[in-house]
């Protein structure tokens, strides 16, 4: 079977199966390329669509085609892979998918927020790592510090340090939040847990495969975003910057820190709630 009757025929069982996209492709077609391109090792160009497909490589997709319309399993999970901001990053069950809007702001540079380039960043909640990675290989000469209360999500992490050959320049900690970590920081980036508690009991089906405590943010969805906020003025240099995201939950964050004048950044790869707040801006009381 040649590459593009394969993504036509699992695009049309996707959209069969009504499935939700939200864990880094956002339509069917794009979906069924990412799995086809995932399994056969294909580049993700025109021509791909006419090369022939193994036999072997045909069965493997349509059993992962499957599972992700019985099983509503990210396809991520079903790849062990995913890409985020350029760069191919460990997945595997247990810890969140990588799909922060950050990424943009990161393939940007963080311009122009950023004023020179990070000696020291700081990436709270870093899950599997993919923000802190990639941002450490945007700026070379940078040291990433990441933190993550989850096992399971430092183990992978490290899994990425290594992918990446960074071991020298970024190092993970399984801790909370801020606690055992040293010193100030020129970048703090946090993708925490920001799902409100009505929305987290009516996520579809897809995000019950992933840890409640990677998405769980308490009544509001701001329990960890107040506290990190809350000691970001310790950790921030001067003249350094907090990029976060908190989702839907923005207005929410507006309401519960009037004081702080949030820049809420517009994205053009879509997504929204991604906010810019400089060290000068915690001259305000939190």
């Amino acid at each position: 079977m040649r590459a593009g009757d394969l993504i036509q025929s699992v695009s049309e069982q996707f959209e069969r199966a009504e499935l939700f996209y939200g864990h880094g492709t956002d339509n069917e077609w794009d979906e069924a390329v990412a799995l086809v391109l995932g399994v056969t090792g294909l580049p993700d160009e025109d021509a791909s669509l006419h090369t022939l497909v193994p036999e072997a490589a045909v069965r493997k997709v349509l059993a992962l085609a499957e599972r992700r319309v019985v099983e509503r399993v990210p396809l991520p999970y079903l790849l062990g892979r995913w890409w985020f901001a350029g760069y191919e990053f460990l997945v595997e069950p247990g810890v969140i998918v990588p799909r922060s809007p950050i990424a943009e702001l990161i393939t940007h540079a963080f311009r122009p927020w950023l004023r020179r380039a990070p000696a020291r960043v700081l990436d709270l909640c870093c899950g599997g790592g993919c923000i802190g990675i990639a941002t450490a290989l945007t700026f070379p000469d940078s040291e990433v510090v990441m933190t993550d209360i989850d096992p399971a999500a430092v183990a992978l992490a490290r899994r990425n340090i290594a992918l990446h050959g960074l071991e020298t320049r970024v190092r993970v900690l399984e801790t909370d939040l801020y606690d055992g970590v040293e010193g100030r920081f020129d970048m703090i980036l946090t993708n925490p847990p920001y799902v409100d508690a009505v929305d987290l009991a009516a996520l579809p089906p897809e995000y019950a495969h992933e840890p409640v405590l990677a998405l769980d943010g308490g009544g509001d969805g701001l329990d960890l975003m107040r506290r990190i906020l809350a000691g970001a003025p310790a950790r921030l240099a001067p003249g350094g910057i907090l990029v976060g995201e908190v989702g839907a939950s923005a207005a929410a964050l507006c309401r519960s820190v009037p004081a702080l004048p949030f820049v809420w950044v517009d994205l053009e790869d879509g997504g929204d709630g991604v906010f810019v707040l400089d060290a000068e801006a915690f001259d305000t009381k939190t």
